[in-house]
């Protein structure tokens, strides 16, 4: 267990979240992000099945999205065709799909709790679009947010090509667009989704998250959306 004070154990899992703010939302339980990077690793069967056990268990709604958007640029980049880099989104997106299917099944095999989009079908919605409005609109004007939204394309860029400050100006066009596409759901969640309050859960902390709930930031959260990190009770896992 780390020395934060609000790290703890809930439900056979570490729990840390980044804030007192965060806290309290955590305590409220009326809603749950659970994002899901297409081709990470991490997000094998068991951690996934795990991670949807404890947010049902601690949530009144959980929403889960799996990142569908921007794989085949990145491809692109890497200097893969078109045709290639298409082919390979698909069966990435095919895979992750199939995990979570398995794992809903396994927790909530009456689909009443938890629900599953990709990122591309938020994108449509008249409530992504108004937050994306106000998230690209602080990418040009706060240049806090600005500087660590390129930390973390350079995060990205680093664990998905090894290059991190190496990366062509393809792979830092491609990473940005990624970032921004997910921006939306780190800024404002009870908004994209309509909910009182949102809890966004993931297995590690990123610049994004910490920047957006610190008091001093000049573009944070809304109010009720809120940060955490969520993994096996091994803080190592």
């Amino acid at each position: 267990m780390r020395g934060n004070q609000l790290a703890e154990l809930r439900h056979g899992m570490y729990t840390e979240p980044l804030s007192e703010s965060c806290r309290r939302i955590l305590e409220r339980g009326e809603h749950a992000l659970v994002g899901v990077s297409a081709g990470n690793s991490y997000f094998d069967q068991e951690r996934l099945t795990a991670l949807l056990e404890w947010a049902r268990r601690t949530f009144a709604e959980v929403d889960v999205v799996y990142v569908d958007t921007h794989i085949d640029t990145m491809l692109v980049a890497d200097g893969r065709t078109p045709e290639y880099a298409a082919r390979s989104a698909r069966s990435t997106v095919k895979d992750v799909r199939r995990r979570i299917r398995r794992a809903v099944e396994r927790v909530d095999p009456d689909g009443l709790r938890i629900r599953v989009r990709a990122l591309s079908e938020l994108q449509d919605t008249p409530e992504y679009r108004e937050v994306r409005r106000r998230t690209d609109r602080a990418l040009l004007e706060d240049a806090g947010f600005a500087a660590t939204c390129e930390e973390m394309v350079g995060q990205v860029l680093e664990h998905r090509t090894g290059r991190g400050a190496g990366a062509t100006t393809a792979h830092w066009e491609a990473g940005m667009g990624y970032v921004r596409a997910e921006a939306p759901l780190f800024v404002d969640a009870p908004t994209v989704f309509n909910v009182p309050s949102s809890m966004v859960c993931y297995h590690m902390n990123t610049p994004i998250s910490t920047h957006l709930v610190q008091p001093d930031s000049t573009f944070r959260v809304a109010p009720g959306h809120g940060h955490m990190i969520v993994k096996p009770s091994t803080p190592d896992s």
